[in-house]
């Protein structure tokens, strides 16, 4: 079908070659127009991604002028549209001048089919390829995200998104495990977002900040005169997130006796409050998080096998910042543009020092130092540009520098360049060839062979 081919502009006032043209084009959607006003009307209705330009057009087609005005219009119009000119015998300085005003590339008179077959061919690959990086780029303002709101370039960290992605319309409990700060709370909420219950209450509750004694009265609520204190019947949280989704944090700090009460709930999906003599059915989805070895903690008797099991239906391993190339800086630009406009608008970005800093650096604390760090530059930056002494970060040495295999070490470290090349030109294969000092060609051999994704 001809909506699916792509689509080519041809202005040329030569009817001849209009049907030659388009003859030689059936792979796509070819518009032909013979004039100024005829081009623009085509380029407006039809938005074609490429376009071949004869700057001999009526009413000056033994010259350039009209043909000058049709290509400034459509780079004023869509200057994302890649325009081919057409440049007669000695015209190639008009050719040159073509490009300086935007047009892609240029082709000599008299036409070679194939020649420029293959010239409009590589047009359209490049227009798909550069609206893919703006897609991309453009995506949240910053960076890539997934599940709605989690900024991420790394396969690690989409892999993770997708598989919650496909969990969380299941019934399934879901464990998340991972060190601190790598963003627990925030994919519990993906979890529920991305699943039917997201229009009923998300709790949180995180068991290591609330005493013991109180834990279970906080999870599973109260009835008046339970104990001194209770002066009203309190549902616990386990009841406020009814049809929607409880979020378990630092699910490992439960004390043992509320652990038993837990696996109750989740195996009768009912809950007595304290003090109370009812059941009282709950329809809630838990999600759970720890930083903690649960399987060494039942080795040493201080969880329950049994209620790991019930709770660990579906596990997901949540990488470390570090061990996700490039995200460390496509989190730094987004926390800096959100606290720029909170705290100190002046503020515009990162100096080159800071930015080989957040590259360079381990990030122990994961996305909650960043986070932190960030913050505090922008607060303490003096000038336009945050440096890596507002970050406090100095350059540390390479953690993968001691493997010992030469063309291991080379592909690491290539990987780990390219990401974050493509992390600091957000997805821009031109600007992120430039950083790396070669050629677009190049880099496309290298993302394919290393399977990465601008």
């Amino acid at each position: 079908m001809a909506d699916s081919k792509p689509k080519l502009l041809v202005v040329e006032d030569d009817e001849g070659l209009q049907a030659q043209l388009k003859w030689a084009y059936e792979d796509f959607d070819v518009t032909i127009a013979g004039d100024r006003a005829s081009a623009i009307a085509a380029l407006r209705s039809e938005e074609p991604a490429v376009v071949t330009l004869d700057l001999g057009l009526p009413p000056d087609p033994d010259g350039t002028s009209e043909g000058f005005a049709v290509l400034d219009e459509i780079m004023a119009l869509k200057p994302d549209t890649k325009v081919i000119v057409a440049s007669g015998h000695g015209a190639r300085d008009s050719a040159l001048k073509a490009i300086e005003r935007g047009a892609y590339d240029f082709y000599q008179k008299p036409v070679d089919i194939e020649q420029l077959g293959l010239i409009v061919r590589r047009a359209f690959n490049l227009h798909q390829i550069e609206s893919e990086n703006r897609r991309l780029a453009g995506k949240a303002g910053e960076g890539n995200t997934v599940l709605g709101s989690m900024i991420t370039g790394a396969p690690e960290m989409v892999k993770v998104a997708r598989t919650i992605e496909r969990v969380a319309n299941t019934t399934a409990s879901v464990m998340l495990l991972g060190a601190s700060g790598t963003g627990k709370e925030l994919l519990a909420r993906g979890v529920h977002d991305s699943s039917d219950r997201r229009s009923r209450n998300f709790v949180a509750i995180n068991c290591a900040a609330i005493p013991e004694n109180l834990l279970e009265s906080e999870l599973f609520g109260h009835e008046k005169g339970a104990f001194t204190g209770a002066v009203k019947t309190t549902e616990g949280k386990i009841e406020q997130a009814d049809g929607g989704t409880l979020f378990l944090d630092e699910v490992g700090d439960i004390p043992l006796p509320l652990q038993v009460k837990l696996l109750r709930f989740l195996q009768e999906r009912t809950i007595e409050r304290i003090g109370g003599r009812k059941q009282i059915a709950v329809d809630t989805r838990i999600v759970c998080a720890t930083h903690q070895d649960l399987e060494a903690m039942i080795g040493e008797g201080t969880f329950r096998e049994d209620l790991f099991y019930r709770l660990a239906e579906i596990v997901v391993t949540i990488p470390t910042l570090a061990e996700r190339p490039g995200d460390a800086t496509l989190l730094a630009k987004a926390f800096l543009k959100r606290f720029a406009d909170e705290m100190n608008p002046g503020v515009q970005g990162f100096a080159a020092d800071a930015l080989s800093a957040i590259d360079g650096w381990a990030w122990p604390g994961n996305v909650r130092e960043l986070e932190n760090r960030v913050k505090r530059a922008v607060i303490m930056a003096d000038g336009k540009l945050v440096s890596a002494e507002d970050l406090d970060l100095t350059p540390e040495d390479d953690a993968e520098a001691d493997t010992l295999n030469i063309k291991s070490a080379r592909e690491q470290a290539d990987r780990r360049v390219i990401r974050h090349a493509l992390a600091r030109s957000e997805g821009n294969i031109s600007n992120t060839a430039r950083l790396l000092g070669i050629s677009r060609p190049t880099l496309y051999d290298l993302l394919k062979q290393y399977d990465l994704q601008a």
